[in-house]
């Protein structure tokens, strides 16, 4: 046994099937323009390796310090920032927003119709902070992500009321209170939409602890874990490094869709998405989900309790259900059998459901195909970078999780 393998537990070996399957399938078709894969286990890198190009248009083979744009994998982290002020003891899980957000003591839920002819009701309890931590507060995303289907009615609202318009440069309390405008889309709690509430958290941040979202990600997470490229824009000097974004067409060819030097996360943005707004390398993301495993400590520095960290990724759906039970829309960032969800994170409940391995891990990931998971029984943390939309394209998760889970010899 090597080295490595002693360290990690992982057959270097058999790891490298990653290296030949991604080049075999993906790499070699044209199907992806590049990748990155990180896996780590006790502490231990145990596989990284960068594939393909980063920018077709300019030739640029991809480099270890690749930028991506990481959209929805910034949920976590956001979750992970409100959960410090939780900790701080400025609000429990089951408190109404509206204690920080006077105005969402306003909100009204969709009974039926749409337009002047909209019937609505009064919600049967407040939304709290439990409900935007888990995507049950009956927010949408205001018909703005793929997959969803048919516009529902009070989509049009979102639209008029122009919530999170491109280029928008509301501030935080402004794009709570035209929240508190929009019905509800279901009563708070009882079903389960990939939805603006990691926005919501990233607003209740800012508003709570007086600083900017930005700053406070920066001074609480992003320095203490060594984050150095993560941030809500590309900075000129590391423009070089920012990966070009494509689309799969109908013709299954690759599709340029964010050229890295005309691209709008080349400049800062007026609105912060703590949602889906930031930028960052396989590295520093790594960084992060090493924090998560070893319960929100690394190198000397406590980001959270080891205690929170346990109940952000336990189910937090109704009766312990999974989300084929109460999921609405057709848009998710994982398969929902087997799947419940937590503060910020889903985790697989159910092997035999879900037909994948590893049981009580945690993870998420974003509209261009980025994927992470941490698997605190196995000691082990896992990153996929690439720049593909839609998500939903091909299953690197399930495939990756294949070949990692079947390296493991200890």
């Amino acid at each position: 046994m090597d080295a490595q393998s002693q360290w990690t537990g992982l057959d270097a070996g058999r790891l490298e099937r990653i290296t030949d399957h991604l080049e075999r399938n993906y790499i070699g078709p044209g199907k992806i323009a590049g990748c990155q894969v990180s896996v780590a286990r006790h502490g231990h890198l145990a596989y990284f390796k960068s594939f393909g190009s980063m920018d077709l248009e300019r030739g640029k083979p991809t480099q270890d310090d690749t930028i991506y744009r990481i959209y929805s994998m910034t949920t976590p982290i956001t979750s992970v920032a409100l959960m410090t002020l939780y900790e701080r003891g400025y609000f429990q899980l089951n408190d109404p927003v509206s204690r920080y957000v006077p105005s969402w003591k306003n909100h009204r839920v969709w009974v039926s119709g749409e337009g002047d002819a909209m019937q609505t009701e009064a919600p049967t309890r407040p939304v709290t902070f439990r409900d935007v931590l888990s995507h049950m507060a009956g927010l949408t995303y205001g018909g703005g992500l793929p997959g969803i289907g048919i516009q529902h009615p009070i989509d049009k609202i979102y639209r008029e009321l122009k919530i999170r318009s491109a280029g928008s440069q509301d501030t935080m309390m402004e794009f709570m209170d035209k929240l508190s405008r929009v019905p509800l889309r279901y009563q708070p709690g009882t079903a389960w939409m990939y939805s603006l509430a990691t926005d919501v958290c990233g607003a209740l941040v800012e508003i709570i602890s007086g600083k900017p979202l930005a700053q406070y990600l920066d001074e609480v997470i992003f320095q203490p874990l060594g984050m150095t490229d993560t941030a809500f824009f590309v900075a000129p000097d590391k423009v070089d490094r920012f990966a070009a974004n494509y689309q799969r067409g109908p013709d299954k060819k690759l599709k340029l869709i964010d050229d890295p030097a005309t691209s709008g996360f080349i400049a800062e943005p007026g609105f912060k998405s703590g949602g889906g707004g930031l930028t960052g390398t396989s590295a520093d993301y790594l960084r992060f989900c090493e924090m998560l495993r070893r319960g929100g400590e690394l190198d000397g520095h406590r980001i959270l309790g080891p205690r929170t960290l346990e109940i952000m990724h336990m189910n937090h759906l109704p009766g312990g259900k999974d989300l084929t039970q109460v999921a609405i829309g057709g848009f998710s960032e994982t398969a929902n059998e087997g799947v419940g969800f937590g503060l910020g994170f889903a985790s697989t409940m159910d092997q035999v459901a879900t037909g994948s391995l590893g049981a009580g891990d945690y993870y998420w990931g974003g509209a261009a195909s980025t994927i992470f998971w941490v698997d605190p029984k196995e000691d082990l943390s896992v990153v996929f970078m690439t720049q593909l939309m839609p998500s939903g394209t091909f299953n690197f998760r399930g495939q990756l999780k294949s070949i990692v889970y079947s390296s493991i010899i200890d």
